[in-house]
């Protein structure tokens, strides 16, 4: 195993070539109408080779902000007198499966009447639990993992498993938006492939290729990252036409700022850029204390761990961020080996590798992206961090102690004083806006 980058050295700038192919529409100071919307849609898909095809659209699950009501609809039309079958499959990667009430709300459709609302498509779950459901595409070699990685990895071979439904299709959609990313840069593209569709070895190394090098800082790294070139050279495994409708979404609303249509390179590229804009805010100093109050879309830490993600930078050195979630009761049920490990920094892992090298690599990333940048020393074995953490939910306390985490009692949070206090940041709707120092402000 390589080690940690200080920094991230490998990421390529995004070539204009990419971002030129795509079809795009709108930009980072537009919001697009329900009709500019829709033309698009059809304009874009009417260019598209569907004709007499099985068509598998793949979109994200409910802990994504993204109006897919204004959206899916067009998709239906467009899709359904031309294509032979049209498969909608939920990119969860590990996710727990969604209800049918609430694939229903998510796609806009009323109690009962969803097949009335898309009667074209099949809609389901990616099944990334059952083995039946899954295609084996092969392996990526070691040596190529290593160069991907830029040395990150050296002698791990990567097995790429993907949901059938992906494989038998002729032609896939992406439908999907793009956000700053704690483990790929920016969400989006491919990324709804891989780990959206797949299983544990892509998931468990593309994530932990991002945990060395650390969520701090490869979230909102503009460029093709180490993660992002591992998840496209899984994705040139899929031997089938792909195509990618992006979109970019004003946070906390059902506003979208731009489109872009082609292949899931390139609408991905399109739309990263406009990201990098309106998804990025800067301030002028760190705060000692953040409280990121998280919407009920995300229902457990695995998910809302973004508020943590998205605002770390932006702490102070030993200052604290609380993830205030009310409506949160449990970790992570789906990853139930995190109450063995714990919430700890990237080194308490990599310099105890041989204690932990065979647990889950994507739980011990996630681990260290709730908890941010920080030190190990093994002879003594005291951890230091940056910043602390602290659940304000339902977890009770001696289960936050349980995961090394503190717990702090929600009812006891004045968030209209804490607004009031100039070393306090409190951010509505957390999750999907990446804070830096203005200080870090990068040319676009």
């Amino acid at each position: 195993m390589g080690n940690m980058s200080e920094r991230v050295d490998h990421v390529k700038p995004i070539p204009a070539s990419l971002v030129s192919a795509a079809a795009r529409i709108g930009g980072p100071d537009e919001t697009l109408t329900d009709e500019q919307i829709s033309r698009f849609v059809a304009e874009q898909l009417a260019t598209a080779d569907l004709d007499g095809k099985r068509v598998c659209v793949i979109i994200p699950d409910g802990t994504r902000s993204v109006p897919l009501p204004r959206v899916m609809p067009a998709v239906h039309d467009a899709l359904k007198n031309r294509a032979s079958h049209i498969t909608v499959l939920i990119a969860l990667g590990t996710h727990a499966a969604m209800s049918e009430e609430s694939i229903e709300r998510m796609l806009g459709a009323e109690p009962g009447k969803l097949k009335d609302a898309y009667p074209a498509f099949e809609i389901r779950n990616h099944e990334w639990d059952n083995d039946e459901e899954i295609a084996d595409l092969g392996e990526i070699g070691a040596d190529t993992i290593a160069e991907l990685t830029g040395g990150l990895l050296t002698d791990v071979p990567m097995r790429v498993n993907i949901n059938r439904h992906v494989v038998e299709a002729d032609v896939n959609l992406i439908v999907g938006p793009v956000f700053p990313h704690e483990v790929v840069g920016f969400s989006g593209g491919n990324k709804y492939f891989f780990p959206g569709c797949s299983v544990h070895d892509v998931i468990d190394i593309s994530h932990w290729v991002g945990a060395l090098i650390t969520a701090s800082r490869i979230i909102g790294a503009l460029g093709i990252t180490p993660v992002r070139e591992l998840i496209d050279a899984a994705s040139a495994r899929i031997e089938t036409t792909k195509y990618c409708l992006a979109m970019v979404v004003r946070s906390a609303s059902s506003d979208l700022h731009a489109m872009s249509f082609g292949s899931p390179e390139s609408a991905w590229a399109a739309c990263a850029q406009i990201s990098a804009h309106t998804h990025i805010r800067y301030v002028e100093k760190p705060y000692k204390r953040i409280v990121a109050i998280m919407p009920e879309m995300y229902e457990d830490i695995w998910t809302g761990a973004k508020g943590f993600y998205k605002l770390e930078p932006v702490c102070a050195d030993g200052g604290q961020v609380i993830i205030y979630a009310p409506h949160i009761t449990e970790v992570a049920a789906m990853h139930p080996g995190l109450r063995d490990i714990g919430y700890h920094n990237i080194e308490y892992f990599t310099k105890q590798w041989d204690r932990f090298k065979n647990h889950p690599w994507g739980e011990l990333a996630h681990s260290t992206h709730v908890t941010g940048l920080g030190t190990y020393d093994p002879e003594t074995g005291e951890e230091n961090n940056r910043v602390r953490r602290a659940f304000a939910t339902q977890i009770p306390p001696e289960v936050c102690e349980e995961y090394n985490v503190e717990y702090v009692d929600p009812a006891s949070l004045d968030l209209e004083e804490l607004r009031r206090d100039p070393d306090t940041l409190v951010v509505d709707h957390a999750g999907e806006v990446l804070h830096r120092l203005a200080s870090e402000r990068q040319a676009l």
